[in-house]
């Protein structure tokens, strides 16, 4: 099987922090940067690395954009030039292209521009900083949707022991877990005889709704003892 290739555009500390996670997820990763220095600190971990300007339509063809699988623009610092970027990349015809928007107003053009994902890395941060504050027992948090999201969380006294047919989040709070996190293992999808244990991460799916509710009722019972 052909191994998937990407295209990151802009390797500055949100750029290149995602290619060099692609590499070490296993795919092919092509950079490319205005920068010189930039581009030679990262030619020896990316597959290519090149300098270049995104925003010219013959260069981009020379490097064979058209035949990656997936495109990133995450460009930080020119709006204009993150836009241009992914004009092209859309117009060469490559399958996904994503970018990286530093306000509201550059994340609606891009949408416009039909780009398949816009991230805001800045706000994503902050709003996942923000539900580790809030929640006691709340390691990581990732919002699939207004509704629904996917967190971490650690498993809290009141729990120690259970199985999860036992615990039984589906029927009691809607909610399911899904993996669980012990000493450096990674459950995946447990059985309903798997045991939680203090300690454990639980990776919970649900609407947000009713994960506050089963991460309520389980701290609280924690704290009180029962």
């Amino acid at each position: 099987m052909k191994t998937q290739q990407f295209v990151v555009i802009g390797l500055g500390r949100f750029g290149s922090s995602l290619a060099l996670e692609l590499i070490d997820l296993g795919y092919e990763v092509l950079g490319i940067d205005k920068n010189e220095e930039v581009v030679s600190n990262m030619s020896e971990y990316l597959t290519h690395a090149v300098v270049a300007d995104a925003t010219d339509e013959e260069v981009l063809k020379s490097l064979g954009i058209r035949n990656f699988d997936c495109g990133i623009v995450a460009i930080g610092d020119d709006i204009q030039m993150s836009i241009l970027a992914a004009i092209l990349l859309k117009d060469l015809g490559v399958r996904t292209v994503v970018a990286k928007a530093i306000s509201i107003l550059h994340g609606r053009a891009l949408g416009k521009l039909g780009v398949d994902r816009v991230i805001f890395p800045e706000r994503d941060m902050g709003i996942r900083v923000a539900h580790q504050l809030v929640t006691p027992n709340l390691l990581d948090y990732i919002e699939l949707s207004k509704e629904y999201s996917i967190v971490e969380m650690t498993v809290p006294e009141s729990l120690n022991g259970k199985t999860l047919s036992e615990v039984n989040t589906r029927a009691k709070f809607g909610c399911s877990i899904v993996a669980l996190h012990r000493e450096g293992k990674i459950i995946v999808a447990p059985t309903a005889m798997d045991q939680l244990h203090s300690g454990d991460i639980m990776v919970i799916i649900g609407s947000n709704a009713n994960i506050d509710q089963f991460e309520s009722e389980a701290v609280n019972v924690s704290k009180s003892g029962k």
